[in-house]
């Protein structure tokens, strides 16, 4: 049977029925294929399709008729769906979709990315992954089913890492995944997630897809401020806080010996936990990466989460998730629930990079050129955008915060910037509530220091 033939056919019977009354009854299958020269079977996927179309309508027994839908044809000449009903049927939205709109927005390869918070090409451990991968791809076990908690030598690597027990770790698949699955598990739907302010938009999104409430506690250069998160948690009863104790996104503000200690008291005294995200561990750029809560923490309160995506390459999505106690149990339970485990090729290939010299080395040349690219960003900003500054010159991480001249509109410079070939972070993106003043991010690891140069130049005439 020839589709075109059947195509053909379709199309005469559809002028046909268009002359017809609604309700009318079509001539039969074997009268078509008289009048058509056609056999039965191009006749009935002709009719099948039109059926399809909404243009016939078959009894079983009585016939075929011209049917009584009148929509449009679309482009494609099928009907123009009709997707009303779910509205109704989702309900309320979730998720922000400014904030998810734009995370991990990577723009094209024409844009000078300052807003991606990955590696660029240069700074990944390319060769290395390449020739483990080639490696790991050739074992049975990468094409095993793993436990669901994670391998066992890569749990452990993570443990001594993030000074826990290996069965106090599961195995995820990246750290905003970690994110979610520690929300949902942990909270209630309706329950208040506390975050500071500013602070990682994939955090809000994670809260608000776990369908919690958030509620802001301003941070200044040294972290979350605890006078005032003892007031948002006396106000709302919060059982979770999400906090980035080793380096803020958007800020790079690191949370001070003091307040950690002053946190970790306000935890305990509220019952609440701490998810701690460790995203910039191996991000230093001066000094050492300060202690994790959760080694400060002897009660399980913090739940901690680590990724290699972030160091490693953006493709790598594997990280480590961190819990004692009842907590830790909980999420062990809930985590055969959203898969069966992480890949395990995947698993493979992160555990000989973890345990290979290749990995020291790698960390040895990321830091260096990170803040090479810092350096590059910060002189440029402060030549260049005139009326700005830097809050925070970061001391781990990947973003500078640029306070913008009062009056500057964040958002329409963000799209202006994007029209003329540069991404950057919309400040107002990185609040739950209005922002104080305007302020943008500029993230120096995805670009090289011509491009950062370029494209910082690029914003100053926009501005």
């Amino acid at each position: 049977m020839s589709n075109n033939r059947a195509s053909e056919i379709a199309q005469k019977l559809k002028q046909q029925a268009a002359v017809m009354r609604v309700g009318a009854k079509f001539p039969s299958a074997r009268e078509l294929s008289k009048s058509h020269s056609a056999s039965a079977a191009t006749i009935s996927a002709a009719i099948a399709s039109l059926t399809a179309l909404g243009v016939l309508r078959p009894e079983p027994g009585r016939g075929t008729f011209v049917a009584g839908r009148d929509e449009p044809d679309g482009p494609s000449g099928m009907p123009e769906p009709d997707y009303a009903w779910q509205s109704s049927a989702l309900g309320r939205s979730r998720v922000d979709p400014g904030k998810a709109g734009r995370l991990g927005a990577a723009g094209t390869a024409g844009h000078v990315q300052l807003s991606w918070g990955y590696l660029a090409p240069e700074l990944q451990p390319f060769d290395e992954l390449r020739t483990i991968g080639s490696r790991c791809a050739k074992s049975h076990r990468a094409w095993t089913m793993a436990p669901p908690m994670g391998l066992p030598d890569l749990r452990a690597a993570f443990a001594a890492e993030l000074g826990a027990e290996a069965d106090e770790v599961l195995i995820m698949p990246g750290g905003q995944q970690s994110l979610a699955f520690a929300m949902r598990t942990l909270a209630d739907p309706g329950s208040t997630l506390i975050t500071e302010s500013p602070s990682y938009p994939g955090a809000a999104i994670a809260a608000q897809a776990a369908g919690l409430n958030l509620a802001a506690v301003q941070a200044d250069a040294d972290g979350i401020i605890p006078e005032q998160l003892a007031d948002a948690l006396e106000r709302t009863r919060a059982k979770l806080i999400y906090l980035q104790p080793g380096c803020a996104n958007p800020t790079g503000a690191v949370l001070s010996p003091e307040r950690r200690v002053a946190v970790l008291a306000l935890a305990k005294r509220y019952g609440a936990f701490i998810i701690e995200d460790d995203w910039a561990r191996n991000l230093t750029l001066e000094g050492s990466a300060p202690p994790q809560l959760f080694m400060q923490d002897p009660d399980g309160h913090v739940v901690t989460i680590a990724t290699l995506s972030k160091p490693a390459a953006p493709g790598l999505r594997v990280g480590a998730l961190a819990a004692r106690g009842p907590a830790g149990e909980r999420l062990r339970t809930a985590r055969s629930a959203d898969d069966m485990c992480v890949p395990p090729l995947t698993q493979e290939i992160a555990l000989a990079l973890l345990s290979s010299a290749a990995w020291p080395r790698h960390l040895k040349r990321l830091r260096t050129g990170l803040l090479e690219r810092r350096e590059a960003m910060v002189a440029e900003v402060n030549v260049a955008l005139y009326g700005s500054r830097v809050a925070t010159i970061p001391t781990a991480g990947i973003h500078l915060w640029v306070k913008l001249p009062e009056g500057t509109d964040s958002t329409a410079l963000t799209a202006a910037a994007n029209s003329a070939g540069v991404m950057i972070g919309d400040g107002k993106h990185y609040y739950v509530d209005e922002p104080p003043a305007p302020f943008i991010r500029l993230s120096y690891s995805a670009a090289s220091i011509p491009q950062i140069q370029a494209g910082v130049q690029r914003l100053a005439g926009l501005m």
